[in-house]
């Protein structure tokens, strides 16, 4: 397999593992597949989640330097729902506190986005019908 096309795994460098993965246990109904002192690895559809303590991110992209959790969001990942706005409901009784949306997008999405404690951020979408 030479394909560059078959995603596995993104690890998110994070400022506290156990809020962390109290936060996806909660909001994405998500269960360690391993867990150890210093990271946590969840399976969300077909794609792993490491989350991973940012003190253990340097030994990894060595010689580049990661970047702080106050610099602000460099990714936003989506996860396709039926009903953003049922979505956001949910989200909301689970306290966690949207940072847009849901919004109607020009490109046919209804949309909204949300932090995970170390800032990354996610984003739900639902196809507009025409």
């Amino acid at each position: 397999m030479n394909s560059l096309n078959n995603l596995e795994c993104v690890t998110l460098f994070v400022d506290n593992l156990a809020r962390t993965r109290e936060f996806y246990e909660a909001v994405f109904d998500a269960r360690p597949i391993y867990s150890d002192a210093v990271c946590s690895v969840i399976g969300l559809g077909g794609v792993m989640v490491n989350l991973l303590q940012e003190t253990q991110a340097p030994q990894l992209v060595a010689p580049v330097v990661p970047a702080t959790s106050s610099t602000g969001p460099r990714m936003l990942m989506t996860i396709r729902v039926a009903d953003v706005d049922a979505a956001c409901a949910r989200l909301r009784q689970s306290g966690v506190a949207l940072v847009n949306g849901p919004i109607n997008r020009p490109w046919g999405r209804r949309t909204a986005a949300f932090a995970d404690p170390s800032g990354h951020m996610w984003e739900i979408a639902q196809e507009l019908r025409s």
